[in-house]
């Protein structure tokens, strides 16, 4: 059953992104197929936010796989092109909700929203969420902060604008042990403009953590926005970087034609897309299935509904 709706809600947060590719792909598969389609099918995934490396790999080894089997039905091609770009996507191989999860992004990613979400999600499998606001160089991002712990009915930990941001992270950490609850969700500054900053600010917080829980079961996500194409891809590189990711959460999918990027995004940076955002409403953030997501991105019966 989650499988089934985790299908819906991409069938419909990805209409924009499935449009855009199913227009030009089932006007592709009318035509002989040749090289020439191949040439034509490689550059519509690259104008598909695929980029242009990943699309050069899917082109070569679908026209491999076409060639060594004689495949010329456009139902077998769209199927293989399931198979091989569902492949590509690093899976994430844990069910396990980590304890204490660090979660970072730019600002206008979407990265409050989706802790709030996260939190909801949580609490409704039935665990005790703490949230700690360590983002306090900006207040708006604690008052947003605040809103969504009462949406989701959580606890969160605050401190004054300007607080060291490590210091709410000890504090939250007292507060999660005392009330003995099952996941602290820690948002964090992400200001890409000066990694070293960057850097320093979550070593500084991982050595907290590590100090006062001896740094088990710990992840640090990523919130991209899924609206900025291929500089999610840049995001994600120089976070990486700086922090070694263990997650991608992509949010806003239902509002761009560019949800091709997660298949880059994992690929090429071999990290797992743990979550997608694709609505507004507090139960839109939903675990990503690599399958499902390539089936509802290439599904052309949605198109005719």
């Amino acid at each position: 059953m989650e499988k089934l709706n985790f299908f819906q809600k991409i069938g419909f947060g990805l209409k924009k992104t499935r449009d855009n590719i199913n227009k030009k792909l089932n006007l592709l598969f009318g035509k002989k197929i040749d090289e020439a389609f191949f040439d034509e099918l490689e550059e519509l995934l690259i104008t598909s936010d695929i980029g242009m490396k990943m699309s050069e790999e899917i082109s070569s080894k679908l026209r491999k796989i076409a060639g060594e089997n004689a495949i010329t039905d456009p139902a077998r091609i769209r199927e293989e092109l399931i198979n091989i770009i569902s492949e590509q996507i690093t899976p994430e191989t844990s069910e396990k909700t980590a304890r204490i999860v660090l979660v970072i992004g730019v600002n206008g990613a979407g990265k409050t929203t989706t802790i709030g979400k996260l939190a909801a999600r949580f609490k409704a499998e039935g665990k005790r969420i703490i949230l700690a606001a360590a983002d306090t160089f900006r207040a708006a991002a604690v008052e947003q902060l605040e809103i969504w712990a009462k949406r989701a009915d959580v606890e969160i930990v605050t401190r004054p604008e300007g607080s060291d941001p490590a210091s709410v992270v000890y504090d939250a950490i007292d507060i999660f042990k005392a009330r003995h609850a099952d996941v602290l969700i820690i948002d964090t500054a992400g200001r890409l403009h000066n990694k070293k900053n960057l850097m320093d600010e979550l070593a500084k917080i991982r050595r907290i953590i590590a100090d006062k829980t001896g740094n088990s079961d710990t992840e640090t996500l990523l919130v991209l926005d899924a609206t900025t194409g291929q500089n999610a891809v840049s995001q994600a590189r120089l976070f990486n970087e700086a922090c070694d990711v263990d997650g991608i959460i992509l949010t806003k999918l239902d509002g761009t034609a560019k949800g091709g990027i997660i298949i880059p995004i994992s690929a090429e940076l071999k990290i797992p897309v743990k979550y997608i955002g694709v609505g507004e409403q507090i139960d839109d953030l939903t675990p990503f299935d690599a399958r499902a997501f390539t089936e509802a991105l290439f599904d052309t019966d949605s198109d005719e509904q």
